[in-house]
């Protein structure tokens, strides 16, 4: 397990999950540069601060909190405090997370959060619970747990999403600007020429792009790279090759930019995926043990009912229950990569 100034990161997916990423994490000094998820964010801190650009303005996320993202929202990622923050994560899908409402609330349209930072201790105790069912090889734990996550954090936190409209002239021209570059990707056009051939100025079409899609095309280009990226590591093709076909340099290239917005090196990540094709069930654990860097401990965390009765005595004090929960999250990881902080703006990701 290679290390990276003392940060860890393991990104994941459990078979019997099908339609949901995985993600326990240790950062310090790692920056997330401007990005979105196909997927929902459902990240429940257990240690630290993390601070995310969000909509206007920044974020909070401390332990007990969670930080909420639905898809195609971008945002940015980093430490709040000096010892950084440590987090679990489940991605499950637009489609996962309709098919959950549907049957468990009254909401209409697509789903989604209303606000992107939920202080709630107990769901950021049963996240923590969906993964670790996930290293113990228990199917059923994992699924019910995320059903009711998914849930409870859409009776809390949960609202229609609007619908995304090309009404507008300029939107409509960020539009077709982002369908050449989907087709381009490999070989994008210079901003001019982007420009030029859709009959708009340069400025003209970065203004439109950024109102968009919340990003420079420059910016959405190097994240839709690493989300073709990610599909092509998803099925089997090398790190190297993976980078020349999205358009990167070389693997090198990919290996920072997809640090930066995945949490992980693409080798890390592939690794993960093949693990779960050839390898089920072989991650399996004692119910109740934990490591951490190779060492084993004992968690005082089991399995009970997924109801309000369930849920953990309370502590004298906020900060206390915080930190006691915290102390026996379980932790199973690759270690990450930090990447250079000169791609962007100081930013974090769930």
């Amino acid at each position: 397990m290679a290390e990276t100034r003392g940060e860890r990161a393991r990104h994941w997916r459990y078979e019997e999950l099908p339609g949901v990423d995985l993600l326990r994490a240790h950062y310090i000094r790692k920056s997330f540069v401007r990005h979105t998820h196909e997927h929902f964010v459902i990240a429940a801190i257990a240690d630290g601060v993390e601070v995310f650009h969000h909509g206007s303005g920044d974020q909070y996320a401390g332990a007990g909190a969670l930080a909420l993202v639905n898809p195609d929202t971008p945002h940015t990622g980093r430490a709040g405090v000096p010892e950084g923050w440590r987090y679990g994560a489940v991605y499950p899908s637009p489609d996962v997370v309709a098919a959950i409402a549907a049957e468990t609330t009254t909401l209409r349209g697509t789903p989604g959060f209303v606000t992107p930072v939920l202080d709630d201790p107990y769901t950021v105790h049963l996240v923590h619970q969906v993964l670790r069912a996930t290293d113990e090889g228990n199917p059923l734990a994992a699924d019910t747990l995320l059903r009711v996550v998914v849930t409870r954090l859409l009776r809390l936190n949960g609202g229609t999403l609007p619908r995304r409209e090309v009404r507008t002239a300029g939107a409509r021209t960020a539009a077709r600007a982002r369908a050449v570059l989907e087709e381009r990707m490999a070989a994008p056009p210079t901003l001019e020429q982007l420009a030029a051939g859709l009959g708009t100025s340069p400025f003209a079409l970065l203004r439109a792009f950024r109102d968009t899609y919340g990003m420079p095309p420059h910016t959405w280009l190097t994240d839709a790279r690493v989300r073709r990226a990610r599909r092509l590591l998803d099925a089997g093709t090398a790190p190297s090759e993976a980078a020349v076909t999205v358009g990167f340099t070389d693997q090198p290239h990919l290996n920072r930019h997809f640090s930066r917005i995945v949490g992980v090196p693409p080798g890390a990540y592939q690794r993960e995926r093949k693990n779960v094709q050839d390898a089920r069930g072989d991650r399996s654990v004692a119910s109740g043990a934990w490591q951490w860097n190779g060492q084993q401990g004992m968690s005082t965390r089991t399995y009970g009912p997924v109801t309000e009765a369930a849920r953990p005595p309370r502590a004298q004090g906020t900060r206390s229950r915080r930190e006691g929960r915290s102390r026996t999250a379980p932790w199973y990881g690759t270690h990450s990569a930090s990447g250079s902080p000169s791609d962007s703006p100081g930013s974090p990701s769930a």
